[in-house]
C-alpha cells in the first residue's frame, strides 16, 4: 500500500506544480518545462526508493512490458495516479477559483483550436509518440544501471524538461495519460473530447520505448557473449 500512496503523491505533485506553473506563468515555455522535470526530480529523490517514481501510467506500461512491475501493481499504481492526477487538478482548481486568473485553463493538451500552434491530430499523435518514447527510453536505460542510480533523478527529470521545451507549444506536452486526463475532466468540453489522444498516444510511446531498449538491450548483451 505503501508504494500507491507514494505514487498518489508523487503524481499530485507534478500535476498541481506542472499545470500550476503553466497557468500562472500565462504558458511560459521555460517556466513550464522546469515546473514539470524539477517536480520529477524532487519526488524522484522522495518516493523513488518506495515505488520507482513511476507518477506516469505510460512508464508503468514500460515496466509492466519490461517485467519490472507485476499485473497487479500496474492496476495500483495507474489507479493510484489517475486519483493523485485528479487530487493535484482539484487543489490548483480551488486555488485558481479564489484569483483573478478564473479555472479557465487548467494545463489541458489539446491539438487544433485547443493548440497555441493549431497542429494536426496527426501531428499531435505523432508528437506525443515521439517523446514519450524518448523521455521513457531515457528512463530504462537511466534505472537499468546501479552507477547510473545517484543521478537518474536528475537525467529523468532534465529530460522531462527538455521534452516539454518541444512540446509545450505543439500540443502542450503529455506524455503522462494520468496528467492529461485529470484537467480535461475538469474542463469538460472540447479537452475532454481530445483527450483520448492524450491517453493512447504516451500509452503506445511507452510501449515502443520498452520495446526498444528490450531489443538493443539483448543485442548489446549478445554481442558481449560472443566477443567471449
Amino acid at each position: 500500500m505503501k508504494k500507491y500512496c507514494a505514487e498518489f503523491i508523487g503524481t499530485l505533485v507534478l500535476v498541481l506544480f506542472g499545470t500550476g506553473i503553466a497557468v500562472v506563468s500565462g504558458g511560459d515555455l521555460v517556466a513550464t518545462a522546469l515546473a514539470f522535470g524539477l517536480a520529477i526530480v524532487a519526488m524522484a529523490y522522495v518516493i523513488g526508493d518506495v515505488s520507482g517514481c513511476h507518477v506516469n501510467p505510460a512508464v508503468s506500461l514500460a515496466m509492466l512490458i519490461s517485467k519490472k512491475l507485476a499485473v497487479k501493481d500496474f492496476c495500483g499504481y495507474v489507479i493510484a495516479q489517475v486519483l493523485g492526477a485528479l487530487a493535484g487538478t482539484a487543489i490548483l482548481y480551488l486555488i485558481l477559483s479564489t484569483t483573478s486568473l478564473g479555472t479557465v485553463a487548467l494545463g489541458a493538451n489539446g491539438y487544433g483550436n485547443l493548440s497555441a500552434t493549431n497542429i494536426s491530430l496527426l501531428g499531435a499523435i505523432v508528437t506525443e509518440v515521439i517523446l514519450t518514447c524518448v523521455f521513457i527510453y531515457t528512463i530504462l536505460g537511466v534505472t537499468s544501471d546501479e552507477k547510473k542510480s545517484s543521478v537518474s533523478g536528475i537525467v529523468i527529470g532534465l529530460t522531462l524538461t527538455f521534452v516539454h521545451l518541444i512540446g509545450i507549444r505543439l500540443t502542450g506536452t503529455s506524455v503522462n495519460p494520468a496528467r492529461s486526463l485529470a484537467p480535461a475532466i475538469f474542463l469538460g468540453g472540447s479537452a475532454l473530447k481530445q483527450v483520448w489522444v492524450f491517453i493512447l498516444a504516451p500509452l503506445v510511446g511507452g510501449s515502443l520505448a520498452a520495446v526498444l531498449f528490450k531489443y538493443l538491450n539483448e543485442e548489446k548483451k549478445t554481442t558481449k557473449k560472443s566477443r567471449k
